[in-house]
C-alpha cells in the first residue's frame, strides 16, 4: 500500500507564485532577493496555517539557488534546490521553540551560526513559535540576532507577536501575514479537488472555507476528512452532516416564520434544531449572522461582501427583498441582546424562545421593541 500524504503536505507551496493569499508579502520578498537587499533577521507573524513557515522555506531555497529564474523564483534543478527539495540541505536549520526554548538550545544554535555554508551563499535559521522562548533564551539570542555573520539569516515565525520582547522586534523586519480570504481558499480547494479526482460542489467548498477561519492548513485538513466521509463526492449535504454545521434552510424557515408572525412554527423549528444536537449559543450566533447577511444583501454593492456559493447568495438576495430594513435592524439588536444574556441565563432555552417570540412580533408590531425600551 502506498504511503498516504495529507493534502496540507502534498500541496504545500514550493514557489512564491504558488503561495495562496499572501501576494503582497511574496512580491516584497522576491523583490528583496532580486535587488540583493536582504535583511539579517525577519519576523513572520500571523494566524495559524496561513503560510509563515512555508514562505520561510521558499525564501531559504530561493536565496541559495545557483541559477534563479527571470521571475525571481528558484530553478528547482540546481544542486542547492535539489538538496533542499530532498530535505537534505545543510543550508536550512529549523528549530521548534515550543520544545527547544532554553538558553542551552539557543547557545547550541549560536555555535552553529559561525560555520559558513558549503553550497550557496546563506545559511537560514528558521525558529518556529519563537514566542515560546524563555526570557533568558531571548536575551542570549539578542547579540547574535543584531550582528550575525554575513552568511546567516534568521527567520522567526510566531502566531503571538505581542509576546515577543521589543528588543527582538526592533532587530527584525516584520511581515504580518493575513488570514486567507474565503474566495482564495475556495479556488485552492477546487484546484486540489481537481488534482485528486474529487467531485466537489461549490457550496460545499464554501462551507469548508468558512469553517477553516482563514487558515489554509485547516481547510485542507477538513477537506481530507470530508473526502474520506463521502468517498470522493463532496456535496453540501454531506459537508454539513460531517462537520455538524447548521443548514441554511433552517435560517430561511425561521425568517419566514418571523415575517409571517408565526410563533408556533418558530418554536417548532428551534426544537428541531436542538434535537439535532446543536448548542443554543451557536444557534443564536448563527441567527445573528443570518440577519446580518440579509441586511448586507439588501444592496447589490454590499452583497459582494457575502462570500458564499452563487445559488445561496441568490436566495439571500431574494429573501432580503421581503425584509424591511427596520425589521432587520431590530432583529439583529434583539438577537445580539440574547447573545449577551445567554451565559448568565438560568433557563437558556426559554431565553431563546422568548427572543424568537419577540422577533415574530416585529412583523405585526414594528414599534414593540421601542415601547419595551421606553417602559
Amino acid at each position: 500500500m502506498d504511503n498516504y500524504i495529507v493534502s496540507a503536505r502534498k500541496y504545500r507551496p514550493s514557489t512564491f507564485k504558488s503561495v495562496v493569499g499572501q501576494r503582497a508579502l511574496t512580491t516584497t520578498l522576491k523583490n528583496a532577493i532580486a535587488t540583493n537587499k536582504l535583511a539579517h533577521a525577519y519576523l513572520f507573524c500571523g494566524p495559524r496555517g496561513v503560510g509563515k513557515t512555508t514562505c520561510a522555506r521558499i525564501f531559504a531555497k530561493t536565496i541559495n539557488c545557483l541559477s534563479p529564474l527571470a521571475d525571481g523564483e528558484a530553478c528547482n534543478t540546481c544542486e542547492s534546490c535539489v538538496a533542499f527539495n530532498d530535505q537534505r540541505s545543510f543550508n536550512i536549520h529549523e528549530l521548534d521553540a515550543a520544545s527547544n526554548n532554553s538558553v542551552d538550545d539557543i547557545r547550541s544554535l549560536i555555535d552553529q551560526v559561525r560555520i559558513p555554508p558549503q553550497i550557496g551563499k546563506y545559511k537560514v535559521y528558521i525558529i518556529d513559535e519563537v514566542h515560546m522562548l524563555s526570557s533568558a533564551a531571548f536575551n542570549a539570542f539578542l547579540k547574535t540576532l543584531e550582528e550575525p555573520p554575513h552568511h546567516a539569516i534568521f527567520i522567526l515565525a510566531t502566531t503571538e507577536k505581542h509576546k515577543i520582547l521589543p528588543t527582538i522586534l526592533s532587530r527584525c523586519q516584520i511581515y504580518d501575514f493575513s488570514r486567507i480570504s474565503i474566495s482564495d481558499t475556495v479556488e485552492h480547494l477546487k484546484y486540489v479537488a481537481s488534482q485528486e479526482g474529487v467531485n466537489a460542489e461549490l457550496e460545499a467548498l464554501n462551507v469548508l472555507a468558512q469553517k477553516s477561519d482563514g487558515g489554509m492548513r485547516d481547510a485542507l485538513s477538513i477537506f481530507d476528512q470530508v473526502v474520506s466521509f463521502t468517498g470522493g463526492n463532496v456535496t453540501y449535504k454531506a459537508v454539513i452532516d460531517n462537520l455538524n454545521v447548521l443548514d441554511y434552510e433552517y435560517y430561511f424557515k425561521l425568517t419566514d416564520a418571523v415575517l409571517t408572525n408565526n410563533v408556533v412554527d418558530s418554536l417548532l423549528i428551534l426544537n428541531d434544531i436542538l434535537n439535532k444536537g446543536f448548542d443554543g449559543h451557536n444557534i443564536i450566533s448563527g441567527v445573528a449572522s443570518h440577519f446580518r447577511d440579509l441586511l448586507v444583501c439588501k444592496d447589490p454593492r454590499t452583497a459582494e461582501l457575502f462570500e458564499v456559493g452563487a445559488s445561496i447568495r441568490e436566495r439571500y438576495v431574494t429573501t432580503s427583498q421581503r425584509c424591511p430594513v427596520e425589521l432587520l435592524y431590530r432583529a439583529i439588536e434583539l438577537v445580539n441582546e440574547c447573545d449577551l444574556n445567554y451565559r448568565v441565563s438560568k433557563n437558556k432555552k426559554l431565553l431563546i424562545e422568548l427572543t424568537l417570540i419577540r422577533l415574530c412580533q416585529l412583523s405585526s408590531n414594528p414599534q414593540s421593541v421601542d415601547e419595551k425600551k421606553k417602559s
